[in-house]
């Protein structure tokens, strides 16, 4: 049954969507340069998703080198929202991350004693500093000395999540259009250490498949190859993120399943 509508609240740095009589909490963390404004970037997924019984909690965040740093104020800011959370109920938490938003979960489960029923991991990216931040590639190939890193490196949080990492159930998502993908080195780490309840899905779109929007395209009385246009990449759009929003919640609604 379709939940009325609903406004996003700001709580403690956060914005939540409420169902009346929510099923779980999700927990979303987004991309790089674009979780400053979830509600805005990501907001036809996350409305849909809370159309369907879940509460959404999205925490923006300032992009940066010191990834663990951010990792902690996000759980900061999401804990500090834990008393308006538990007046609802004590729901089962879900992480839900897209790109930097993937490594900032692993970093929160890595690092601090959270509880989370299975997180979700969309488009993860794990480039080195040079590789992500074109200004810094330049630099180095200008002086060979020079030398920035995220903090953890790549390769320091994929040890890291092989060591500690304890959540044992998890969804991996990659899209076939997407060449900032690295999905694969992350779902060899997940499946060695849970290969029971670790799911890998590949779906049509492309990196910034989450964070389409559904446009209202409107023909003018004339239809020309413009709108023609417009109407096709409405399609595409709206045909990824329906079956983005469709495996997702096929996910969530079959816990204890890896797949």
């Amino acid at each position: 049954m379709a939940q009325p509508p609903m406004e996003w609240q700001q709580v403690s740095g956060n914005w939540i969507l409420a169902p009346a009589h929510p099923i779980a909490i999700l927990h979303f963390l987004g991309g790089a340069f674009v979780a400053t404004a979830p509600s805005l970037t990501y907001g036809w997924l996350l409305e849909n998703l809370a159309q369907a019984g879940y509460l959404v909690v999205a925490t923006p965040f300032l992009n940066g080198l010191d990834h663990e740093a951010m990792a902690e104020t996000v759980l900061r800011n999401f804990i500090q929202a834990q008393p308006y959370l538990q007046t609802r109920a004590r729901l089962p938490v879900y992480g839900l991350g897209h790109s930097m938003g993937c490594k900032l979960h692993l970093l929160i489960n890595s690092l601090w004693e959270v509880e989370r029923a299975g997180n979700i991991y969309i488009s993860f990216n794990n480039y080195p500093a040079q590789a992500a931040i074109p200004l810094l590639e330049q630099l180095g190939q200008l002086n060979s000395t020079f030398n920035v890193e995220f903090t953890p490196s790549p390769s320091a949080t994929l040890a890291l999540v092989a060591e500690d990492y304890p959540v044992s159930r998890n969804l991996l998502i990659k899209f076939r259009s997407d060449n900032l993908d690295q999905t694969r080195s992350l779902s060899e780490v997940l499946i060695r250490r849970f290969p029971h309840s670790t799911a890998v899905r590949i779906l049509p779109g492309s990196h910034t498949t989450p964070i389409a929007q559904d446009v209202a395209w409107q023909p003018g009385q004339a239809f020309t190859p413009l709108d023609v246009l417009g109407q096709f990449l409405k399609q595409e759009w709206y045909r990824d993120l329906q079956q983005l929003k469709q495996d997702l919640l096929s996910w969530l609604e079959s816990p204890g399943r890896g797949s």
